[in-house]
C-alpha cells in the first residue's frame, strides 16, 4: 500500500463523440486500463463534446477519441480507440509502481 502513495495521482480526460462506436470503443479501453494498470492511482473524466463542445475548444481538440493526461505533468495527448495498453503507458509516459514480488518479462 505504500508504494501507492509514493506514485502520484494520474488525471485523466477522455473526449469522445456522444454514442460511437470509436467512443464506446475508446471509453472501454481506457476504463480497463485504469482498473488493471493504474488500479487507485487514476482519476479518469469522460466528456462528450457534442454535450460540452466548450471544453473542446478549450482543450483544442483535433479529433475525437482524444485521451489527455493532465497530471502528473508533462501533459500528454493521445488520439483514437487506444487499444493497446502498453503503447499508451508508454506513450503517456505513465509508469505504475509495480506489485511488490512481480518482475518485468
Amino acid at each position: 500500500m505504500a508504494e501507492k502513495q509514493d506514485f502520484p495521482v494520474v488525471v485523466l480526460r477522455l473526449y469522445v463523440t456522444g454514442g460511437s462506436a470509436r467512443s464506446a470503443w475508446a471509453i472501454r479501453n481506457v476504463r480497463r486500463l485504469c482498473a488493471e494498470r493504474l488500479p487507485g492511482l487514476s482519476d479518469l473524466t469522460v466528456v462528450d463534446i457534442y454535450q460540452h463542445p466548450e471544453l473542446a475548444r478549450q482543450a483544442q481538440l483535433v479529433a475525437a477519441p482524444t485521451l489527455v493526461k493532465e497530471l502528473p505533468l508533462p501533459a500528454r495527448r493521445f488520439v483514437g480507440t487506444l487499444t493497446d495498453p502498453h503503447l499508451l503507458l508508454a506513450d503517456l509516459g505513465i509508469e505504475p509502481p509495480r506489485p511488490p514480488g512481480k518482475t518485468p518479462r
